[in-house]
């Protein structure tokens, strides 16, 4: 029976901010180029003030698959060419600890205010060091830095993505123009962010979730819903970033 992929889907066992499942040795040189500077969240684990998050390089991604690979064949996560990963590099960061690269996750932008949550996971020895809700504060710095004011996610894990600020939403949040650009794209990720049809087998079973990173974006969606009768997105006010995560996602 074919299990629906998932594209923001960490390990189900673990703490909260265990979050992503991809992991494997370090690859490569010990130059660390721009690291990210995360401060862990306060109450986290000890082991995660030693979790540099940064952006990946050409000599992560066999990690990287070593990571998502486990995952991919339980169809978790989606399953991507190792060319994929070279191509997405820009959208990609990595997450070390003693070396050795224990996590991942990728953020692509779709449109002017609205971006992706994929491929987060964390290696099943690195949990409970905090590093998937590490790596999803750094995806979610990102999306503020170049200007999204809503990151979307396609999960199984809803507790963990609920736990730092997502809420489940129905329909699409966007408006009818904006839909249909985002039609011409190729990409399934948008799609499932549509709810197309054709991608209805990948999309069964998870759950289509969304952050507000600002306000505003919230009372648009709302008042786009009620103008459509669709009613407002469920969910309360953006959480703070939890102290801990939960596991999983692509």
């Amino acid at each position: 029976m074919h299990r629906p992929r998932q594209r923001g889907a960490l390990p189900r066992r673990g703490p909260a901010d265990d979050a992503p499942a991809h992991g494997g040795p370090g690859g490569g040189g010990r130059r660390r180029l721009a690291p990210a500077r995360v401060t862990p969240p306060e109450g986290s684990s000890p082991t995660s003030s030693a979790v540099l998050v940064r952006p990946a390089r050409t000599s992560d991604v066999r990690a990287v698959r070593a990571l998502t690979a486990p995952l991919a064949e339980r169809r978790v996560l989606v399953a991507k060419e190792a060319v994929a990963y070279y191509e997405g590099l820009p959208e990609l960061v990595v997450a070390e600890l003693d070396g050795r690269v224990v996590g991942c996750g990728a953020l692509h932008v779709f449109w002017e205010d609205l971006a992706e949550v994929r491929t987060l996971a964390v290696a099943d020895d690195a949990r409970g060091a905090g590093v998937g809700g590490l790596v999803l504060a750094e995806l979610l710095r990102r999306a503020r830095d170049v200007g999204v004011a809503r990151v979307f996610c396609l999960t199984f894990e809803t507790r963990f993505f609920a736990a730092h600020g997502f809420e489940e939403i129905e329909g699409t949040p966007v408006a009818p123009e904006v839909f249909a650009e985002l039609l011409r794209s190729h990409d399934d990720g948008v799609a499932e962010f549509l709810d197309l049809a054709r991608v209805k087998p990948n999309t069964l079973g998870n759950t289509r979730m969304i952050r507000y990173l600002e306000e505003s974006a919230r009372a648009l969606d709302a008042a786009r819903g009620a103008a459509s009768g669709a009613g407002p997105v469920d969910g309360g006010p953006v959480a703070e970033e939890p102290a801990t995560g939960a596991p999983g996602s692509a």
